[in-house]
């Protein structure tokens, strides 16, 4: 039984904890969700674009959104995976701005659209959801900042041993005295996310692998030590919402 639930947790692949709820009370959650419509975007659609008008919010129902920036070169980074009960928005969604980031849809999605100015309207009606917000928006701008010191301060070792540990925070799951990442992520994937070609991905986690850091089983990332981990990033031990990806 334990086995067949254990397998159930990594084909839907995420936890359910977390998300608004870590910033917004019940009462101002279900404010924010009564001025949502539904929105059903499609495996491999695009939410949003660099440069698109941030006139909305999106809160994830279900499914898993990946947010990338793209540089000069045309690389893309990855530097967010949402998933069930998170809020996204990038940009000043307060006044007319424009979207920074690219948002593509890795799973089909149902989702709940938050118009600006149908926010702006609660915002000046319920001063406790204001003040809740500005802690939202704040937590995701120290998200990014945690995100840029990952890839400019340790080196390409240290940005994979943050992701790890990053993935854990998000999609990990006790098995035995370790911890398995609940989804199948592979090394061009993860490349994206730290800014590293895959062959150096692959040879720092096979170098990780037979030093009994981590492990690969079934295709899941099993860690052995998330201490070396910590140690190798410099972790600052952050809370988890702002240690995820």
């Amino acid at each position: 039984m334990i086995e067949q639930k254990d397998k159930l947790k990594a084909q839907n692949g995420s936890k359910q904890d977390g998300g608004i709820q870590q910033f917004f009370s019940q009462e101002n959650q279900e404010l924010l969700r009564g001025i949502m419509y539904p929105k059903h975007v499609e495996k491999g659609s695009n939410l949003f674009w660099e440069g698109d008008a941030a006139d909305y919010l999106y809160y994830v129902r279900k499914g898993r959104i990946k947010v990338t920036k793209s540089a000069d070169d045309g690389k893309e980074f990855t530097l967010y995976m949402h998933h069930k009960d998170d809020l996204i928005g990038y940009g000043d969604v307060l006044s007319e701005s424009v979207h920074l980031l690219s948002a593509v849809a890795i799973e089909d999605c149902d989702l709940g659209v938050i118009q600006r100015k149908d926010l702006e309207v609660l915002l000046w009606q319920h001063g406790d959801l204001a003040v809740e917000f500005m802690r939202w928006q704040g937590a995701t701008h120290m998200l990014t900042q945690t995100k840029m010191r990952d890839l400019l301060m340790f080196g390409k070792t240290g940005a994979l041993c943050s992701l790890l540990i990053r993935l854990n925070n998000s999609y990990g799951e006790p098995c035995g005295e370790h911890r398995r990442i609940t989804i199948k992520i592979n090394n061009t994937e993860m490349s994206d996310m730290i800014g590293a070609t895959r062959e150096s991905v692959n040879r720092m986690l096979s170098d990780m692998k037979k030093e009994g850091i981590i492990d690969l089983v079934d295709g899941h990332i099993v860690i052995h030590d998330l201490e070396y981990l910590r140690n190798v990033c410099h972790c600052d031990n952050c809370p988890a919402h702002i240690c995820r990806v």
